[in-house]
């Protein structure tokens, strides 16, 4: 049966593209866009990832009426699942959202090869042997390493004000993934940028989405002296503990991910980084309904609009406006780069060789070299973070 509607969703897919055109045609009333979801609008990252979708859609004059949203989709056979109801309700470029559901896209992808599978921050596509498998991620390393310079600058007042007599920074992370590892790096790397003897600790919720986990961990973090805590998780959970400690009379300060968290810190919040998704699904649903190759892989970052970080809180350093400024323009003209090897060292020495791509799925990368022009080249092997290299300066805590 799945093969019978597969043929027939092929058919369709022809003649929907021959009545789509190209985008600037405006006859785009025959697509249908599937797009999964790990949780709902109450976590940060997927209210990003559908206000991306949505906003991409209104820029090629597509109806949100087109999209069909899968909510509250766990990382098991049950995105399989929806991943298919999708394709038998005529959906012929179908996303998901989070790392863990790219096994079962490439599982349903495999079965309907007429329809296009788009998994985000996924890394299987190149490796899997199909052509309708593609990965999509920004730069978020770049917004990782402009927000570090916004806590740097928080940081370097603090301890001349003395507000601070200790540079230590807690990070709140979901998973000890290459995903968090590049993000926590660059977030680190952006403050020693300002701070040159900072450190931080690093302590993992194990989920992507648990307020009071998160909460719990910024807690932590801050009764080990953090005096700012940054976040790769994605609800409001470690800047809402933030908050709370800052009116209990603590001096301590947030960074987070995803969304602007002044409504519910709006003393704490500094700043958050943001992905602008908005940029990756334009492309990618342009390219298909032009009817043109659509990449395996596609990253892209601030130059292209992809990265930002959201607006600056109350209690910023005065110049923090415009270090940043600085900062995005050396970004895009290249004189910055946020994984420059002189800026790091591991285990006492500086970096002049890793590798990028694991082979043989044993979770160790051993092949692809990453140094390049004396910087760790992230995310132009694939789309995906690779970093994982374990820096001086920062610590993962076990959990207890």
């Amino acid at each position: 049966m799945k093969k019978l509607v597969a043929i027939l969703l092929s058919l369709a897919m022809v003649f929907g593209l021959v009545a789509c055109g190209d985008s600037d045609s405006g006859k785009t009333d025959d697509i249908k866009i599937g797009c999964i979801l790990v949780h709902d609008e109450n976590s940060g990252y997927d209210v990003a990832h559908m206000e991306g979708l949505e906003g991409a859609c209104a820029a090629l004059g597509i109806d949100k009426s087109q999209i069909v949203y899968k909510y509250n989709v766990p990382e098991s056979e049950e995105c399989y699942d929806a991943a298919v109801e999708c394709a038998e309700d005529g959906c012929t470029i179908i996303f998901s959202d989070s790392y863990g559901h790219q096994s079962f896209m490439e599982q349903a992808a495999a079965e309907y090869e007429d329809i296009t599978f788009v998994a985000c921050t996924g890394d299987l596509a190149a490796v899997s042997g199909l052509d309708n498998l593609k990965n999509i991620f920004p730069y978020t390393y770049e917004s990782r390493y402009i927000s570090g310079i916004v806590a740097g600058m928080k940081l370097k007042e603090m301890l001349d004000n003395g507000d601070a007599t200790d540079p230590y920074v807690g990070y709140v992370g979901a998973f000890p993934y290459a995903e968090v590892v590049c993000g926590y790096t660059a977030f680190f790397l952006g403050i020693r940028s300002i701070v040159p003897d900072a450190h931080m600790d690093v302590q993992y919720t194990n989920s992507w989405y648990d307020p009071v986990a998160e909460s719990e961990a910024a807690n932590a973090l801050m009764s080990r002296g953090c005096v700012i805590i940054g976040q790769h998780a994605d609800s409001t959970g470690a800047p809402s503990a933030v908050q709370a400690a800052l009116e209990g009379g603590k001096k301590v300060y947030s960074v987070g991910y995803n969304i602007d968290m002044l409504s519910v810190a709006p003393d704490a919040a500094l700043t958050s980084a943001q992905n602008v998704w908005s940029v990756l699904y334009e492309y990618m649903l342009d390219k298909f309904m032009k009817g043109e190759e659509v990449p395996t892989d596609y990253a892209t970052g601030y130059a292209n609009g992809a990265q930002k970080i959201s607006e600056l809180g109350p209690n910023c350093a005065e110049g923090t406006q415009e270090a940043v400024d600085k900062a995005w323009a050396a970004i895009k003209d290249g004189s910055l780069k946020v994984f420059d090897t002189s800026t790091f060292t591991v285990e006492g020495a500086e970096v002049t060789t890793a590798f990028g791509l694991d082979t043989d799925g044993d979770w160790v990368n051993d092949t692809g070299e990453c140094i390049v022009d004396g910087a760790f080249s992230e995310s132009t092997l694939r789309s995906a973070p690779y970093f994982s290299l374990r820096i001086d300066g920062i610590t993962e805590l076990t959990n207890e």
